[in-house]
């Protein structure tokens, strides 16, 4: 049956007009060739003929078809004397009375009703004893299939609505998450900005304490120097990150003041904790330092995450852990569901779209999701690479 209903759905209209005016071909031959026709066949012949071709125009021209399928039988009636109903007028009144119904526009779809009523008013003349349920029952079951008509547009309608309604959303849920991605970019691009401000800043003091100190104490002075040249490659670094990250400029002044770190994630949590979150925080490993910009972006993730507690998770209980490797620094945010805490942690706003964002810009992997138990964890692996190696990376990926 599913098979059947699928060749019917790729068949084009016309097919299925052309097999229906076949059919009434067909039984317009068996009308004229029975015993029922007792007036001139040649007034029959051309009435019944046209009527079997009217499915072919039922659906251009909706009102003409059913008004000369009324035309024609009242001609059958008042001319052709038969000792019973026709087929092929018979299912006409069915037929004609649905198509206009269904795709006559507005009220010119009530043009379809008189010439029913007027076809069945001759029918019941012609006959040989009047009788006006003649007229009202059979123009009835017109105007019922006319009402089916009507509802089947009107679903037709809503159902088309409907669908270029949730084709718009869908456009608009995309631009929205484009939109997001760009916001996104440029705030982790004027945080860059200000890691690379504060670098350069830092350099132009150790340059000149250095330079002042270079005659008294000269290994102090290599000291700064190298000092220097470490802040230098991290800034040249996280410039390269930018120009991956930044593709136009958004107007936002610059903040010259070093952005937060992964190890002030103490506080971070012990604000959470303030705001009524129950929030455990586990370190695995020593803790050094990190890259500036990558730095920055493990503390995001775990800033998003909580907030993303609070909003979502109703500020359950949640686990914070950090793990500190060899290549690589990992945080995992898991709350345990179930909270009904209505407080929520500054944050992007971005959610989960701003963390994978950040997570990319360093070539680490997110994974966000629910936890079997109940609750959400949100892992993220960022790789600590030569600050050169990471933003000939970021510049590949970009």
């Amino acid at each position: 049956m599913s098979a059947v209903r699928r060749l019917a759905h790729r068949a084009p209209a016309w097919a299925g007009d052309a097999l229906l005016a076949a059919a009434f071909a067909v039984l317009s031959v068996i009308d004229l060739l029975g015993d029922g026709i007792g007036g001139p066949a040649w007034v029959a012949a051309p009435a019944l003929g046209l009527m079997s071709a009217l499915p072919l125009v039922r659906r251009r021209r909706p009102l003409l078809a059913v008004s000369a399928w009324a035309g024609l039988t009242a001609v059958l009636a008042l001319v052709v004397a038969s000792d019973g109903p026709l087929l092929v007028p018979f299912l006409g009144l069915f037929l004609f009375p649905y198509g206009a119904a269904a795709r006559a526009d507005g009220r010119r779809a009530l043009l379809a009703l008189p010439p029913v009523w007027l076809a069945m008013t001759a029918t019941a003349l012609s006959a040989e004893t009047f009788v006006w349920g003649d007229i009202f029952f059979p123009a009835m079951f017109g105007s019922l299939f006319w009402l089916g008509g009507r509802a089947v547009r009107s679903r037709s309608r809503l159902t088309a609505e409907l669908h270029e309604a949730a084709i718009r959303a869908g456009e608009d849920h995309e631009a929205g998450a484009t939109q997001a991605v760009a916001d996104e970019r440029r705030r982790i691009a004027r945080e860059m900005h200000d890691v690379v401000a504060h670098s350069v800043s830092m350099m132009v003091i150790q340059a000149g304490g250095a330079r002042r100190i270079l005659h008294r104490d000269p290994g102090r002075a290599v000291a700064a120097a190298a000092l220097i040249e470490r802040s230098g490659r991290e800034a040249l670094a996280e410039m390269r990150h930018l120009l991956g990250v930044l593709h136009a400029e958004d107007g936002h002044p610059p903040e010259f003041a070093p952005q937060p770190r992964l190890r002030e994630v103490d506080a971070l949590v012990a604000r959470a904790r303030a705001a009524g979150v129950p929030v455990a925080l586990h370190v695995d490993g020593e803790r050094r330092d990190l890259p500036a910009g990558l730095d920055l972006a493990a503390y995001r993730v775990v800033q998003e995450a909580l907030t993303n507690v609070m909003k979502h998770g109703g500020g359950a209980a949640t686990e914070v852990r950090v793990r500190y490797g060899g290549d690589a620094v990992e945080v995992t945010v898991a709350d345990r569901g179930g909270g009904a805490l209505p407080v929520r942690l500054d944050g992007s706003g971005a959610g989960l779209l701003g963390m994978r964002e950040r997570v990319r810009v360093y070539g680490g992997e997110l994974h966000a999701g629910r936890r079997a138990g109940g609750g959400f964890e949100v892992h993220v692996r960022l790789p600590v690479q030569d600050e050169d190696e990471a933003a000939l990376a970021a510049g590949a990926r970009s």
